[in-house]
């Protein structure tokens, strides 16, 4: 069964929030602004608080990137309430731990009813990239690697290709003032998504996770500071920068990650105002660049399934020229926009910049 809710979760009336044992599977971005309180102070006022699923350690503490699933908690409940802030790519831990969530309430016989608190998605409904070509990372649905929806649609979309029997119910962005009062990015999602402009940096910078390039983790401005120790600290030729995009040399160190304490060289992406970034595609071809100019570049043994796409692989390892890329792109783009709208909970639609 599957239900969506233009009222807030206060105000629904089912019987297993109101008298059975809750779990709240929640981060930080759960906070009311309203009311001033966190989701599950609900079911805590209540008494039928049962256990918080939620990250394993302060909100901001570095690599602390994954929501501790007490599995053996989850037979006693009669509803689970969920409220995190996706961040509108694929790779995102905590949207992994939810699916992760899912695809366990699916094995059980009564599983316990899931509600979804919906949020905007920081990143709009902007998409780049391609849905899975090949057996990708586990608990990840076959979306573009920036898709476009919100935390609720996505749920709705993994909902329908696990075939899930559970109940799920998701609760509209739009039914509290919170979306009104404050920006999706203005309460972190976790440490490595700090502010405004990283999530429209992540859809390709998270690809940087899996290679020697340090994507700026450890430092105040993740994904938009690329670089490694054995990167030279200068201009260089040829280095990839589309329109509207300007790379500086810099220099950092991070205080964690590969290079922890370590002074790594490299560029900082800089987007001057209006500008609709791809970092998809500008990834790839950074990729391609620091491949061809660094016989130390290398990509790790996840990136693969990360990536998810032989043919972009490819083109980074030099077999597939860049307009094939780019045209392979576009079409799995507008691939995608079709099925993302067979379950796109608000007016507005996912579009692909042009």
């Amino acid at each position: 069964m599957f239900s969506f809710r233009t009222t807030s979760l206060e105000d629904q009336l089912d019987k297993s929030l109101l008298e059975g044992k809750v779990g709240c599977f929640c981060t930080q971005n759960c906070w009311d602004t309203e009311r001033g309180r966190y989701m599950y102070d609900i079911f805590a006022s209540r008494g039928n608080l049962e256990v918080i699923f939620s990250p394993r350690d302060t909100e901001l503490t570095p690599l602390t990137n994954h929501i501790d699933i007490i599995e053996e908690a989850i037979p006693r409940l009669n509803a689970i309430v969920v409220e995190i802030q996706d961040v509108g790519s694929r790779y995102f831990n905590y949207t992994k731990d939810l699916f992760r969530l899912m695809e366990i309430l699916n094995a059980m016989e009564n599983a316990p009813s899931l509600y979804i608190v919906d949020h905007i998605n920081p990143a709009g409904r902007t998409v780049e990239g391609t849905m899975p070509q090949c057996e990708g990372e586990k608990f990840v649905p076959k979306v573009a690697h920036r898709h476009g929806l919100t935390i609720g649609e996505l749920a709705n979309l993994y909902y329908s290709e696990i075939g899930a029997k559970f109940a799920l119910h998701i609760i509209s962005a739009l039914a509290t003032d919170q979306s009104r009062q404050l920006m999706p990015w203005t309460i972190a999602p976790c440490s490595d998504i700090p502010g405004l402009f990283t999530c429209d940096m992540y859809s390709g910078g998270g690809l940087w996770n899996n290679t020697n390039i340090c994507p700026g983790i450890g430092t105040a401005r993740p994904y938009e500071y690329i670089g490694a120790p054995f990167v030279k600290a200068t201009a260089a030729a040829g280095l990839p920068a589309p329109e509207g995009v300007l790379m500086r040399p810099c220099s950092f160190t991070p205080a964690t990650g590969i290079y922890e304490g370590q002074k790594c060289y490299g560029f900082q992406i800089m987007l001057q105002p209006g500008t609709e970034y791809h970092s998809l595609m500008h990834t790839l071809q950074l990729m391609r660049w620091f491949r061809e100019n660094y016989p130390e570049f290398k990509l790790d043994s996840g990136f693969k399934a990360k990536l998810a796409d032989p043919l972009l692989e490819d083109y980074i390892e030099g077999n597939v020229a860049w307009d094939d890329a780019r045209e392979h792109i576009k079409v799995e783009e507008q691939k995608w926009i079709r099925k993302a709208k067979k379950f796109t909970l608000y007016e507005d639609a996912p579009y692909r910049i042009k």
